[in-house]
Protein backbone atom coordinates (compact mmCIF):
# COMPACT_ATOMS: atom_id res chain seq x y z
CA UNK A 1 0.00 0.00 0.00
CA UNK A 2 1.20 3.43 -1.10
CA UNK A 3 2.26 5.44 1.95
CA UNK A 4 1.13 9.46 2.28
CA UNK A 5 2.57 12.20 4.48
CA UNK A 6 -0.23 15.24 5.15
CA UNK A 7 1.29 18.44 5.36
CA UNK A 8 0.65 21.67 7.23
CA UNK A 9 1.80 24.84 8.08
CA UNK A 10 0.33 26.95 10.69
CA UNK A 11 0.51 29.85 13.14
CA UNK A 12 -1.86 30.15 15.98
CA UNK A 13 -4.27 27.85 14.51
CA UNK A 14 -5.94 26.07 17.83
CA UNK A 15 -9.58 26.77 16.74
CA UNK A 16 -9.35 24.52 13.34
CA UNK A 17 -6.07 22.19 13.59
CA UNK A 18 -7.52 19.21 15.60
CA UNK A 19 -10.56 19.08 13.60
CA UNK A 20 -7.57 18.92 10.38
CA UNK A 21 -5.74 16.59 12.16
CA UNK A 22 -9.07 14.15 13.37
CA UNK A 23 -9.98 14.24 9.64
CA UNK A 24 -7.03 12.26 8.63
CA UNK A 25 -6.33 9.50 10.95
CA UNK A 26 -6.54 6.38 8.64
CA UNK A 27 -5.23 8.37 5.79
CA UNK A 28 -1.70 9.70 6.29
CA UNK A 29 0.70 7.52 7.58
CA UNK A 30 2.58 10.92 8.48
CA UNK A 31 1.89 14.54 9.34
CA UNK A 32 4.10 17.10 9.31
CA UNK A 33 3.29 20.34 10.87
CA UNK A 34 5.10 23.59 10.23
CA UNK A 35 4.74 26.69 13.06
CA UNK A 36 5.79 29.75 12.21
CA UNK A 37 5.50 31.15 15.94
CA UNK A 38 1.89 30.09 17.26
CA UNK A 39 1.73 31.38 20.99
CA UNK A 40 -1.91 29.71 21.38
CA UNK A 41 -2.50 26.24 21.68
CA UNK A 42 -1.89 24.98 18.07
CA UNK A 43 1.46 23.30 19.57
CA UNK A 44 -0.13 21.44 22.32
CA UNK A 45 -2.65 20.06 19.82
CA UNK A 46 -0.40 18.68 17.58
CA UNK A 47 1.89 17.23 19.93
CA UNK A 48 -1.41 15.19 21.77
CA UNK A 49 -2.36 14.30 18.13
CA UNK A 50 1.59 12.73 17.97
CA UNK A 51 2.25 14.42 15.01
CA UNK A 52 5.87 15.48 13.83
CA UNK A 53 5.97 19.43 15.28
CA UNK A 54 8.42 21.67 13.89
CA UNK A 55 9.46 25.14 14.22
CA UNK A 56 10.53 27.83 11.04
CA UNK A 57 10.50 31.09 10.86
CA UNK A 58 8.08 32.67 8.20
CA UNK A 59 9.30 32.43 4.94
CA UNK A 60 5.99 32.91 3.27
CA UNK A 61 3.27 31.31 1.85
CA UNK A 62 4.90 29.33 -0.98
CA UNK A 63 8.55 28.62 0.69
CA UNK A 64 7.10 27.67 4.02
CA UNK A 65 5.17 24.92 2.13
CA UNK A 66 8.18 24.13 -0.17
CA UNK A 67 10.08 23.67 3.14
CA UNK A 68 7.28 21.75 5.07
CA UNK A 69 6.96 19.30 2.12
CA UNK A 70 11.37 18.76 2.21
CA UNK A 71 10.74 17.40 5.75
CA UNK A 72 8.28 13.96 4.56
CA UNK A 73 9.38 10.74 4.61
CA UNK A 74 7.14 9.54 2.59
CA UNK A 75 6.99 9.39 -1.34
CA UNK A 76 3.02 11.05 -1.64
CA UNK A 77 2.21 14.36 -0.30
CA UNK A 78 -1.20 15.68 0.95
CA UNK A 79 -1.12 19.22 0.95
CA UNK A 80 -3.45 20.78 3.77
CA UNK A 81 -3.98 24.14 5.26
CA UNK A 82 -5.06 23.63 9.12
CA UNK A 83 -8.10 25.56 8.43
CA UNK A 84 -9.59 22.21 6.38
CA UNK A 85 -10.67 18.61 6.57
CA UNK A 86 -11.07 15.87 4.76
CA UNK A 87 -15.21 15.08 4.22
CA UNK A 88 -16.22 11.61 4.78
CA UNK A 89 -16.08 10.64 1.05
CA UNK A 90 -12.91 12.35 0.42
CA UNK A 91 -11.70 10.08 2.98
CA UNK A 92 -12.74 6.75 1.43
CA UNK A 93 -11.69 8.10 -2.00
CA UNK A 94 -8.21 8.51 -0.64
CA UNK A 95 -8.04 5.16 1.08
CA UNK A 96 -9.12 3.88 -1.88
CA UNK A 97 -6.57 4.95 -3.75
CA UNK A 98 -3.74 3.85 -1.45
CA UNK A 99 -5.21 0.49 -1.70
CA UNK A 100 -5.34 0.76 -5.73
CA UNK A 101 -2.11 2.23 -5.97
CA UNK A 102 -1.23 5.71 -6.97
CA UNK A 103 0.66 6.47 -10.45
CA UNK A 104 3.49 8.59 -10.18
CA UNK A 105 2.92 10.72 -13.44
CA UNK A 106 -0.38 11.47 -11.96
CA UNK A 107 -1.30 14.72 -9.62
CA UNK A 108 -4.80 14.47 -7.73
CA UNK A 109 -7.52 17.37 -7.34
CA UNK A 110 -10.39 17.74 -5.16
CA UNK A 111 -13.12 20.08 -4.76
CA UNK A 112 -12.79 22.68 -2.09
CA UNK A 113 -16.09 23.03 -0.44
CA UNK A 114 -15.91 26.93 1.50
CA UNK A 115 -17.76 28.09 5.23
CA UNK A 116 -18.28 31.37 5.31
CA UNK A 117 -19.24 31.93 8.71
CA UNK A 118 -21.16 28.45 8.97
CA UNK A 119 -22.27 28.67 5.75
CA UNK A 120 -21.34 26.25 3.05
CA UNK A 121 -21.01 28.54 0.19
CA UNK A 122 -21.97 26.14 -3.55
CA UNK A 123 -22.25 29.23 -6.01
CA UNK A 124 -20.33 32.92 -6.13
CA UNK A 125 -17.66 31.49 -7.97
CA UNK A 126 -16.61 29.46 -4.84
CA UNK A 127 -17.17 26.20 -5.68
CA UNK A 128 -16.19 23.48 -7.03
CA UNK A 129 -12.77 25.41 -6.55
CA UNK A 130 -10.56 22.14 -7.55
CA UNK A 131 -7.18 22.49 -5.87
CA UNK A 132 -4.19 19.58 -6.68
CA UNK A 133 -3.44 18.43 -3.12
CA UNK A 134 -1.81 15.42 -3.50
CA UNK A 135 1.01 14.42 -5.81
CA UNK A 136 4.27 12.13 -6.14
CA UNK A 137 6.98 14.06 -3.58
CA UNK A 138 9.67 15.97 -6.23
CA UNK A 139 7.04 16.36 -8.76
CA UNK A 140 5.94 19.97 -7.59
CA UNK A 141 6.86 23.26 -5.49
CA UNK A 142 4.58 25.88 -4.78
CA UNK A 143 5.09 29.43 -6.06
CA UNK A 144 4.07 32.46 -6.04
CA UNK A 145 3.80 35.39 -3.04
CA UNK A 146 -0.23 35.05 -2.48
CA UNK A 147 -2.69 32.39 -3.62
CA UNK A 148 0.55 30.32 -4.38
CA UNK A 149 0.41 27.86 -7.25
CA UNK A 150 2.05 24.25 -8.22
CA UNK A 151 4.77 24.57 -10.69
CA UNK A 152 5.78 21.03 -12.09
CA UNK A 153 8.85 19.69 -12.97
CA UNK A 154 7.37 17.22 -15.53
CA UNK A 155 4.68 16.49 -17.39
CA UNK A 156 1.61 15.33 -15.44
CA UNK A 157 -1.63 14.02 -15.67
CA UNK A 158 -4.74 15.40 -13.69
CA UNK A 159 -7.19 12.88 -11.88
CA UNK A 160 -10.28 14.31 -9.49
CA UNK A 161 -11.05 12.36 -6.35
CA UNK A 162 -14.46 12.06 -5.16
CA UNK A 163 -15.64 13.77 -1.98
CA UNK A 164 -14.93 17.65 -0.64
CA UNK A 165 -12.17 19.10 0.96
CA UNK A 166 -13.82 21.16 3.70
CA UNK A 167 -12.60 24.61 4.22
CA UNK A 168 -13.66 26.32 7.04
CA UNK A 169 -12.23 29.64 6.00
CA UNK A 170 -14.02 32.59 7.21
CA UNK A 171 -15.66 32.32 10.83
CA UNK A 172 -16.91 36.20 10.68
CA UNK A 173 -17.54 38.97 8.32
CA UNK A 174 -14.20 40.94 10.09
CA UNK A 175 -12.13 38.59 9.63
CA UNK A 176 -13.38 38.20 6.19
CA UNK A 177 -13.05 41.61 5.51
CA UNK A 178 -9.23 41.89 7.43
CA UNK A 179 -8.23 39.13 4.68
CA UNK A 180 -9.33 40.43 1.77
CA UNK A 181 -7.77 43.74 2.30
CA UNK A 182 -4.24 42.10 3.61
CA UNK A 183 -4.92 39.62 0.09
CA UNK A 184 -5.53 42.32 -2.14
CA UNK A 185 -2.48 44.09 -0.98
CA UNK A 186 -0.31 41.36 -1.77
CA UNK A 187 -2.06 40.83 -5.47
CA UNK A 188 -1.52 44.68 -5.43
CA UNK A 189 2.67 44.13 -5.33
CA UNK A 190 2.30 41.03 -7.29
CA UNK A 191 1.17 42.28 -10.30
CA UNK A 192 3.39 45.52 -9.91
CA UNK A 193 6.25 43.42 -10.04
CA UNK A 194 5.18 41.48 -12.94
CA UNK A 195 4.68 44.72 -14.65
CA UNK A 196 1.20 44.74 -14.81
CA UNK A 197 -0.75 48.06 -15.34
CA UNK A 198 -4.33 48.95 -14.94
CA UNK A 199 -6.30 52.62 -15.99
CA UNK A 200 -8.27 55.04 -13.36
CA UNK A 201 -11.20 53.46 -15.81
CA UNK A 202 -10.39 49.91 -15.37
CA UNK A 203 -9.72 50.69 -11.36
CA UNK A 204 -13.78 51.38 -11.54
CA UNK A 205 -14.71 48.98 -14.02
CA UNK A 206 -13.49 45.76 -12.62
CA UNK A 207 -15.53 45.49 -9.40
CA UNK A 208 -18.56 46.14 -10.85
CA UNK A 209 -17.45 43.33 -13.02
CA UNK A 210 -16.66 40.91 -10.57
CA UNK A 211 -19.91 41.52 -8.55
CA UNK A 212 -22.16 40.62 -11.68
CA UNK A 213 -20.51 38.14 -12.55
CA UNK A 214 -20.24 36.21 -8.80
CA UNK A 215 -23.44 37.26 -7.99
CA UNK A 216 -25.58 36.73 -11.56
CA UNK A 217 -23.76 34.46 -13.34
CA UNK A 218 -22.20 32.56 -11.32
CA UNK A 219 -25.46 32.25 -9.32
CA UNK A 220 -24.38 33.96 -6.07
CA UNK A 221 -27.96 34.95 -5.02
CA UNK A 222 -28.56 31.75 -4.96
CA UNK A 223 -26.40 31.59 -1.52
CA UNK A 224 -28.67 34.22 0.10
CA UNK A 225 -27.69 37.09 2.13
CA UNK A 226 -23.73 35.16 2.68
CA UNK A 227 -23.93 34.71 -1.24
CA UNK A 228 -24.29 38.87 -1.32
CA UNK A 229 -21.80 39.48 1.60
CA UNK A 230 -19.40 37.45 -0.25
CA UNK A 231 -19.97 38.90 -4.16
CA UNK A 232 -19.63 42.45 -2.63
CA UNK A 233 -16.54 41.92 -0.89
CA UNK A 234 -15.15 40.24 -3.60
CA UNK A 235 -15.86 43.75 -5.52
CA UNK A 236 -14.30 45.30 -2.85
CA UNK A 237 -11.16 42.91 -2.97
CA UNK A 238 -10.72 43.83 -6.43
CA UNK A 239 -10.86 47.59 -6.09
CA UNK A 240 -8.36 48.00 -3.55
CA UNK A 241 -6.00 45.13 -5.37
CA UNK A 242 -6.16 47.51 -8.61
CA UNK A 243 -6.59 50.97 -6.80
CA UNK A 244 -2.88 49.57 -4.79
CA UNK A 245 -1.63 48.84 -7.96
CA UNK A 246 -2.40 51.49 -9.73
CA UNK A 247 -0.89 53.57 -7.04
CA UNK A 248 2.05 51.66 -7.16
CA UNK A 249 2.36 51.93 -10.96
CA UNK A 250 2.73 55.81 -9.93
CA UNK A 251 5.16 55.65 -7.51
CA UNK A 252 8.43 56.70 -7.08
CA UNK A 253 10.54 53.81 -7.91
CA UNK A 254 12.85 54.81 -4.78
CA UNK A 255 10.07 54.62 -2.58
CA UNK A 256 8.31 51.30 -4.09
Amino acid sequence: MEKITAVIITQDEESNIGRCLESLRGVADEVVVVDSGSTDGTEAICQASGVRFEHHGWAGYSEQKNYANSLATHPWLLSMDADEALSPKLRDSLVALKEKGFDSGTVYSVNRLNNYCGQWIRHCGWYPDARVRLWYKGVAQWDGMVHEELRYSTAVRYEKLDGDLLHYSFKSFDDYARRQVHYASLAAHKAHEAGKKVSALGVWFRPGWTFFRNYILKGGFLDGHAGYVICRMSAFYTFMKYAGLRELNHLPASVQ
